[in-house]
């Protein structure tokens, strides 16, 4: 496990996120909340994040932020499922 307690985080695919995109992060939420729409964010374009099995390790890691747009497919992009306990 990381120093959070959490097993595999990085190199598997890039994750999509619910947030929209932002050009910088200013007014970001710090509490953990999607940052969406109505916030300013372009929702036609969302934000994928962590790099993948075909990036190089200085790649992997949560701060690396991209967009698509949603409808976009590629072998390199998920989703992580998640719960809260």
């Amino acid at each position: 496990p990381n120093a959070f307690g959490l097993y595999d985080m990085h190199g598997n695919v890039w994750e999509w996120t619910q947030d929209c995109w932002h050009d910088n992060y200013r007014n970001a939420p710090d509490d953990g909340c999607a940052w969406l729409e109505k916030d300013g964010g372009d929702c036609i374009r969302r934000v994928f994040r962590g790099g993948s099995w075909i990036n190089s390790p200085v790649n992997l890691r949560s701060a690396n932020r991209l967009w698509f747009n949603p409808g976009v497919t590629c072998p390199s992009l998920g989703f992580r499922i998640a719960r809260v306990f």
